[in-house]
């Protein structure tokens, strides 16, 4: 399967929003625990380049107040709120991670901006691809590029660049889009994707990111993770206290060799290794894991499950 991008943009912004020929592989049922989802275009009003949701339907409502009431239950309205430097929060559908994304994000005070940063489970696109400028949609409303924010990032990490490519159907970032807009009436966002774990590219983004974050005002950088893949649920609980030892010490390193070295099929680690790299930047004391579930508890099947995570990082 390999996407046109010449049915996606008009001819005079093909060398504005670059595509990839990479074809998307490994693909498993729409809105499964830890899978992808069909795309829609994007769409083009003026110059303004708006990202249509891939998933809404299959991954969560594609109703507005329907998503609206979703989201709401999954949130705890007495919950404590934290000032946080980041979160690590889950992307699955939200039958399944829901409940761990809304406890999360029950426990922030919220920000302006948000970078979001997740695995690029199609393949396409360049290693580390920012979104750098236009509009995400999704039911419950429209959200802004923080179009500046943005460009601090590629300006001082050589390896993220401005391609929107492998964004066309990638739902790891679309999923928290919805939770934050139902926090903030108008908050602004950078996606950036990412198929690279080079350790040293994963710092030097981390440290980025960071260096963005400290000279704007009020943003939350947050890692969308699923953690152990299909395997039993008895092996993914192992596995992932493992990987959630190693955040909870923030320590990008430790997590990065234990997921190597314990083949972790956690998708997002590379995102979260940045986080880990930014957040001790920018000074983080703590981290504090919210929730921990596994898909079993609503499938009932023990034998192929999927584990997910929410962390608060202080």
């Amino acid at each position: 399967m390999h996407a046109k991008i010449s049915n996606i943009v008009n001819p005079p912004l093909a060398g504005r929003y670059p595509a990839s020929k990479a074809s998307v592989e490994g693909e498993v049922p729409s809105g499964f625990a830890g899978g992808g989802g069909d795309a829609s275009p994007y769409d083009i009003k003026g110059w303004i380049m708006i990202r249509r949701p891939v998933v809404a339907g299959k991954f969560y409502p594609s109703s507005a107040d329907e998503l609206e009431r979703q989201i709401g239950g999954y949130m705890t309205s007495d919950a404590e709120k934290r000032r946080v430097i980041g979160i690590v929060s889950p992307h699955a559908g939200y039958i399944y991670s829901g409940r761990v994304a809304g406890d999360v994000y029950s426990r922030i005070v919220p920000a302006n901006s948000f970078i979001i940063m997740g695995p690029n489970h199609t393949g396409m696109g360049l290693p580390v691809s920012v979104y750098a400028d236009g509009e995400w949609e999704v039911p419950n409303g429209i959200v802004e590029v923080d179009s500046s924010l943005a460009s601090l990032i590629m300006r001082r990490c050589r390896f993220a660049h401005d391609d929107y490519s492998a964004h066309l159907y990638e739902h790891s970032l679309e999923v928290q889009i919805p939770f934050i807009k139902f926090l903030v009436h108008d908050p602004k966002i950078v996606p950036i994707v990412m198929m690279e774990d080079d350790i040293k590219v994963l710092k030097d983004l981390g440290e980025a990111v960071a260096d963005a974050v400290a000279s704007s005002s009020g943003t939350i950088i947050i890692a969308s993770t699923d953690m152990t893949h299909y395997e039993s649920d008895e092996s993914v609980r192992r596995k992932d206290s493992m990987a959630i030892r190693s955040i909870l010490d923030l320590d990008p390193l430790g997590l990065y060799e234990v997921v190597r070295k314990e083949g972790i099929s956690m998708c997002g680690f590379a995102p979260t290794v940045s986080l880990l790299f930014a957040a001790n930047r920018l000074g983080a004391k703590k981290a504090e894991l919210v929730r921990y579930a596994t898909s079993a508890e609503v499938s009932g099947d023990y034998s192929h499950v999927v584990g997910y995570a929410g962390i608060l990082i202080m």
